[in-house]
């Protein structure tokens, strides 16, 4: 249903082009043969035809393409394809923008700037959206609110914040970026004994547990001693941080630290989880 009018049901179908849906598509699916304007203007079939390049042209004014409105596909780049389609697909004034992946053909840089954009368009215009994508950057950068499906089933629905920082489920926590994953044992309160020291959980729980806590939420520092210490056994410079690879006890961990936290390679550390670990799993059978 869009706005409480359900669209498609038994015996009931409402034909796309009335259904006030635009949509963005992966390979922008603009016409070759037309001009941006032309294509702007196509789907405009409730505007007199006198009217139309002139409210096609303020629409491309909202997406700053109206320099090249003269210009066919061929004659601009990805990101400006980019733009001509989702003026085309705002146009009509839809109830909802539908899109697939429309960043994906775009290169690091432009694809971040025109994401921007787009996001900036949508919110001036009042417009709904639904953004579908796969990278996770995206996703929590552009959208209000997420939705997390896992072969075709929604985990989890909420804000970038709630959904990347309280997952409820190991595939959440995992899909959305790094993290750490480790099992413990509770006695029903909200904190438990883990091989790294004492760590504060974010809800009441007992018997075996599998919690979560992000790379940026554990914070490392030099072993006074070398007995019952991590060793650094990886480290990606990212320029305003750092990652480094942890080896304690067998076991991997991920730790994000700004860049005035300088380790090398092989150096003893300790961690010390500086925000409550997220519980995912209780009394159950762990992998």
């Amino acid at each position: 249903a869009i706005q409480n009018k359900i669209v498609e049901q038994d015996k009931i179908h409402v034909l796309p082009q009335e259904r006030g849906i635009g949509f963005v598509f992966q390979d922008y699916a603009l016409f070759p043969h037309m001009s941006a304007i032309q294509n702007v203007a196509f789907g405009l079939k409730d505007i007199p035809k006198n009217k139309r390049e002139v409210y096609a042209e303020e629409v491309l004014c909202r997406t700053g393409m109206e320099k090249y409105k003269d210009r066919t596909p061929d004659e601009l780049s990805g990101g400006q394809q980019q733009r001509v389609a989702l003026a085309r697909a705002i146009a009509p004034k839809p109830k909802l923008v539908l899109m697939d992946e429309p960043f994906s053909g775009l290169d690091a840089m432009l694809r971040d700037t025109t994401r921007k954009e787009v996001r900036a368009i949508l919110k001036k215009s009042g417009m709904s959206a639904i953004l579908v994508t796969h990278d996770q950057e995206e996703a929590l950068s552009f959208a209000d609110r997420i939705a997390v499906m896992n072969n075709g089933k929604i985990e989890q629905i909420g804000t970038p914040e709630e959904v990347y920082y309280q997952p409820k489920t190991q595939f959440v926590a995992q899909f959305l970026g790094r993290t750490n994953l480790f099992r413990a044992y509770a006695d029903g309160g909200k904190e438990v004994d883990t091989q790294f020291g004492e760590v504060h959980i974010n809800k009441n729980a007992e018997g075996l547990i599998l919690c979560s806590i992000r790379p940026e939420h554990l914070g490392i520092a030099k072993a006074e001693f070398e007995e019952d210490c991590g060793t650094i056994i990886g480290r990606e410079f990212r320029g305003h941080d750092i990652t480094y690879y942890v080896l304690f006890r067998g076991d991997r961990y991920i730790v994000h630290t700004d860049n005035r936290n300088i380790f090398e390679l092989d150096d003893k550390v300790i961690m010390k989880p500086l925000e409550k670990a997220i519980v995912l799993e209780q009394n159950k059978a762990i992998q």
